[in-house]
C-alpha cells in the first residue's frame, strides 16, 4: 500500500530525512517511534504531499509522489485516497459534529445531503459519539473532537490513514478513547501509518514499528523486537 525510497528532505540547509526506505502492506498498522525531531512527522506530512522532498519517491494507494513541487493534480488525487489526523483537532468551530464529518463528501466527492448525513451518522457511532452530532467542537472534551476528526478523515472512505501523534494534545483518559478507536479501526483492516510516543498503544495496535532517529531508519520490525530492543 506504501512503498517509500530513498527519501531525502532538506529544511533551512538541515537534512530532516536521510535515504528513508521503508513499505507498509495493506491492511496492516505502521508507528513511527523515535525521539522528538527525528524526523517522524516531516515523513507523515511527505507521505500525503503536505510536504515536498528534496530526493527519493512515495507510493501510496496506487499513487506516486517524486521529489520537487507535486503538481495540484496529484495532491488532489493523493488526498482522495489517503486520510490524516494531526495533533489539533482542526474542525469548524461553526460546523456541527455531523456537518463536520459530512462536508468533505458533500464537496469533494458530491455525495447528496442525505446520504452523506447517513454514513455521518454510523462514522460517529462507530466513534462512538452519535448523539454529539449535532452538537459544536466547543461543548466537546478534546478527545471527542479527535474522534470527530478520525470520523470526518473516514467519510472520505480513505484506503490510508495517517495520524500524526494524535493523542499528545490529550489528558491520559482522553488519550485512552482516542487510542481505542483507532485499534478498533485496525481491528477492521484499516491501512495505518501513527506517529506516536505510546509504546504500549504501539505494541497493542502495531503490525510493525519503525524506529527514526536523526531522519534515518535506526530499526524496523515487530513490535516486540524493536521496542525490546530499545529497552522500552
Amino acid at each position: 500500500m506504501i512503498e517509500v525510497d530513498s527519501l531525502a528532505a532538506v529544511r533551512a540547509g538541515n537534512r530532516i530525512l536521510d535515504a528513508v526506505t521503508l513499505a507498509v502492506a495493506e491492511g496492516t498498522v505502521t508507528t513511527l517511534v523515535g525521539p522528538s525531531g527525528g524526523g517522524k512527522s516531516t515523513l507523515l506530512r511527505c507521505l500525503n504531499g503536505l510536504e515536498t522532498f528534496a530526493a527519493g519517491r512515495v507510493m501510496i494507494a496506487g499513487h506516486q509522489l517524486v521529489a520537487g513541487d507535486h503538481p495540484p493534480r496529484a495532491l488532489e488525487r493523493v488526498r482522495r485516497d489517503v486520510g490524516m489526523v494531526f495533533q489539533g483537532f482542526n474542525l469548524f468551530p461553526h460546523l456541527s459534529a455531523i456537518d463536520n464529518v459530512t462536508l468533505a463528501p458533500r464537496i469533494v466527492r458530491g455525495v447528496p445531503p442525505s446520504e452523506a448525513r447517513g454514513r455521518g451518522l454510523k462514522l460517529l457511532d462507530r466513534v462512538g459519539l452519535a448523539r454529539f452530532a449535532d452538537a459544536r467542537p466547543a461543548t466537546l472534551s478534546g478527545g471527542q473532537q479527535q474522534r470527530v476528526a478520525i470520523a470526518r478523515s473516514l467519510a472520505m472512505e480513505p484506503r490510508v490513514m495517517l495520524f500524526d501523534e494524535p493523542t499528545s494534545a490529550l489528558d491520559p483518559q482522553m488519550s485512552a478513547e482516542v487510542l481505542d478507536v483507532i485499534v478498533e479501526l485496525a481491528r477492521g483492516g484499516q491501512t495505518m501509518v501513527v506517529v506516536t510516543h505510546d509504546h504500549g498503544f504501539a505494541r497493542r495496535a502495531a503490525t510493525q514499528v519503525v524506529e527514526l532517529v536523526a531522519g534515518r531508519v535506526h530499526r524496523a520490525g515487530p513490535p516486540a523486537e524493536i521496542l525490546t530492543a530499545a529497552g522500552r
